[in-house]
């Protein structure tokens, strides 16, 4: 069960996947409280909250769909890792095993799994360069840019670096360089990827509108369906990031990602705040 609105302030949740963290907001019942603005304030960690997205829940047409903010005050249309959190609410709620969720990446089925884990289906990637997007027609297996990366749509922009050793990357040099390039009108998230063998990847990640994160879902679907285009490993792959391990698998229905969630606190941001920001 979610924090609700009330008037004395706005209710919350903290949540994280793997580090990768989140302030959960309910929204369903009531108008839509999230500005860029205010999106900006509870993602700032030395005045708001802090979170590397904000989710937002909503109802329309009878589904729960989810809305993903980013610190920046920027809008994303995916979320793995937050997906999965903000799936064990609603599952918790109802009680049921499976839920639909409306995203802008479309409506995403997540599952229960194993060992209190979370699934979600991801769905199918985007691999066409207009579908990224990127700025014009090219192979977005070897993009050309230094280090011939491979560029993924997953309801968001990726762009996937295939390095001998990603504690050597200077992620905070390439990260936002790549992010801002013309390449990509939409600006684009960036994985620095190490090939352990056929089942394992190791992968740094970048977030467009965030920085350097711990984890991060959509894109470790993303390495995994890059690597596997460049023959690299199997369609069923564990994901090592700076936060831990997601299990990624590329399926005939789409991109299964599987990992933990956890809840954090709860809390309600004070009028106090609330109005400082208007």
């Amino acid at each position: 069960m979610t924090e609700k609105t009330s008037d004395n302030g706005l209710g919350f949740l903290k949540m994280h996947g793997l580090g990768n963290d989140f302030v959960v907001v309910d929204a369903r019942g009531r108008m839509d409280p999230m500005t860029p603005a205010l999106a900006r304030a509870i993602g700032d960690r030395h005045f708001g909250i802090g979170f590397d997205q904000l989710a937002l829940i909503r109802t329309v047409d009878d589904i729960v769909a989810v809305d993903y903010w980013n610190a920046d005050g920027s809008l994303s249309g995916a979320c793995g890792n937050a997906t999965r959190c903000v799936a064990r609410l609603m599952m918790e709620e109802s009680g049921e095993a499976s839920v639909l969720l409306r995203t802008g990446r479309g409506d995403l089925r997540c599952e229960k799994a194993e060992g209190g884990l979370i699934r979600v289906n991801m769905g199918q990637p985007r691999i066409n360069w207009q579908d990224v997007p990127l700025a014009h027609e090219m192979d977005t297996l070897e993009l050309p840019l230094e280090g011939a990366p491979s560029a993924t749509g997953m309801g968001n922009p990726h762009c996937s670096f295939f390095v001998e050793d990603v504690a050597a990357v200077d992620l905070d040099t390439l990260g936002p360089k790549t992010e801002h390039d013309p390449l990509f009108p939409e600006r684009t998230n960036v994985q620095v990827v190490e090939v352990l063998d056929r089942k394992n990847l190791r992968v740094r990640v970048w977030e467009r509108g965030v920085g350097h994160t711990l984890a991060s879902g959509s894109s470790s679907c993303a390495v995994v369906v890059a690597a596997v285009r460049r023959g690299l490993t199997e369609r069923k792959v564990s994901v090592h990031l700076d936060g831990g391990a997601l299990g990624i698998e590329w399926c005939e229905d789409g991109v299964w990602m599987t990992g933990p969630t956890m809840l954090v606190a709860t809390g309600t941001l004070s009028r106090e705040f609330l109005e400082a920001v208007r």
